[in-house]
Formats: structure tokens, C-alpha cells, sequence
């Protein structure tokens, strides 16, 4: 039987994952998936793992106040509040995509800028100032906030199980920086899947995942391995000619209530 074995949610683009056993949907995918981003102060370009390894030590939660709650090794925690309606709007690009999103405050920028090492801005995207998926995969209005391009991805467990075997060495899933990870299939038997159902909410599977470079960075020291694993073995096996795909990226279609432990029924 298939189930839903594990939850992440990651409240900030690129930075630490946080671990649920519950969680509601909205239409942009988990409820506070990805809704925050640091941005450079001067271009307004999205900062990530890819260029800025320690964002791997970067705690953000979500706190009881509806506000981010940023901490480092090094640094005081501090408290973000969620911009309001009347707070600057900045211009922000995320690749390709350019809009307009509230900024969190000097006293927020003061601390990311001083954790990354230069200017530095942290924004929030509200549901109304989405951007629209990928044209030519999912549907016309599919919408996602600052995730790299849809709203979710899921992984098999099996998956992971057999590139650890291949890789020769433990791997941590959040690695691969899943929202759902599946157990009780074959390996890389989601990327044979279109629909699937997990309690009284359905998926559109969209769009195999192309992985980079952030994979070889460990989550849990922010370390990069020096023989690019596992990215290396997946280039070898798992290779199309969008890169070297591992999990499969999904549309909701509804929201609801998601619980690990939760049976996941194939529908297509």
C-alpha cells in the first residue's frame, strides 16, 4: 500500500527545511511553502544555495504572530513581521519571472544583509501576487510563489533508496528538498504517474524535476561534496536533455488537509 511518509515545507526559498506531520493546502501548494525570498538589494535577483551555500544554515518559521522567525548559528534570532497592505512593493526577479512583492523592512534587511554579506532584502509573495507556472506544462492558470517552478514536489522513498545503494553512502532526503515523500512503490515509479490522491486531496503530476548543484550540498553542515555526489551518479543514469531528473513536480487541484500516514492512491 502506498502512503505518505513524510511532510517539508521550506517558509524560505533555499533556506532550512522544516519537518510536519500535518499541514493544509492552499492554491499555491503547502500552506507557507516558499513564501519568503532574499533577494539582492541592487539587481532585485533571487538568492539561493546555488550561489550562497550557508543559506543551508538559515532557519526561517513561520511564528505564532503570522511572521517569520529568521536564526543562524552565530546570530540572535529575530522576529519578521508579515508585510501589511501598505508596505513597499519591490522589484524582484525569480529566472525568468519579474514582479512586484512586498519587502519585510529595513530591520530584516539589516539582519539577512549581514548573515549573507551584502545588501541584502527579504520579500514575501501573498497568494494574490503569484506567478504563473512554466507555460506548456499543467494548466493555463497554475499558479506558485517563489518555489523554483510548481507549487510541489514529491519524491519515492524507493527512489532515494536505490541512489544511496548506486551512490555507495547515506543520503538525506532533504537533500533533495521534497514536499512529499511516498512510501510503498517502486523505484521511480512516480515518474510514470499523472494523478494521485492523498486524503480527500488531488494532484497533477506536471513535470519531472531537473536537479543541480544544490544536491551536493549537505543539508545539515552546508558543506559541498568535493566528488559532486550524488549529482554525478545521477547524470549517469538519470540523464534527459533538461539535466538529470529525480522527483516529479505536482499541481494541486484542491485544498485540504494533508497527514503523514495518509494512504496515496494512484488515480492515473
Amino acid at each position: 500500500m502506498l502512503r505518505l511518509s513524510a511532510l517539508y515545507r521550506y517558509p524560505l526559498k533555499s533556506g532550512k527545511g522544516e519537518t510536519l506531520q500535518q499541514i493544509g493546502l492552499d492554491k499555491l501548494g503547502l500552506d507557507g511553502d516558499r513564501r519568503w525570498m532574499l533577494v539582492d538589494e541592487a539587481s532585485g535577483r533571487f538568492l539561493t544555495q546555488r550561489a550562497v551555500a550557508q543559506m543551508s544554515q538559515l532557519s526561517a518559521l513561520w511564528n505564532a504572530e503570522g511572521g517569520l522567525t529568521l536564526a543562524a548559528p552565530g546570530f540572535s534570532a529575530i522576529d519578521v513581521a508579515l508585510p501589511g497592505s501598505d508596505a513597499e512593493l519591490r522589484g524582484v526577479t525569480i529566472w525568468r519571472d519579474t514582479l512586484r512583492v512586498p519587502d519585510a523592512g529595513d530591520a530584516a534587511a539589516a539582519w539577512v544583509s549581514e548573515f549573507i554579506g551584502k545588501p541584502t532584502r527579504l520579500v514575501h509573495v501573498p497568494v494574490e501576487r503569484a506567478r504563473m507556472t512554466e507555460s506548456g506544462y499543467g494548466s493555463d492558470d497554475d499558479q506558485v510563489a517563489f518555489a523554483d517552478g510548481y507549487p510541489l514536489l514529491l519524491i519515492g522513498q524507493a527512489s532515494l533508496d536505490d541512489l544511496v545503494q548506486r551512490v555507495g553512502r547515506p543520503l538525506e532526503m532533504l537533500r533533495f528538498r521534497p514536499n512529499l515523500v511516498i512510501e510503498g512503490s517502486d523505484a521511480y515509479a512516480e515518474d510514470s504517474w499523472k494523478r494521485l490522491r492523498i486524503g480527500d486531496v488531488e494532484f497533477r503530476v506536471v513535470k519531472s524535476c531537473s536537479r543541480c548543484i544544490l544536491t551536493t550540498i549537505d543539508p545539515r553542515t552546508g558543506e559541498r561534496s568535493a566528488d559532486r555526489e550524488p549529482l554525478a551518479t545521477l547524470q549517469k543514469y538519470r540523464a534527459q536533455a533538461d539535466g538529470a531528473m529525480f522527483g516529479q513536480n505536482l499541481v494541486n487541484d484542491s485544498n485540504g488537509t494533508l497527514q503523514v500516514g495518509m494512504p496515496v492512491t494512484i488515480l492515473e
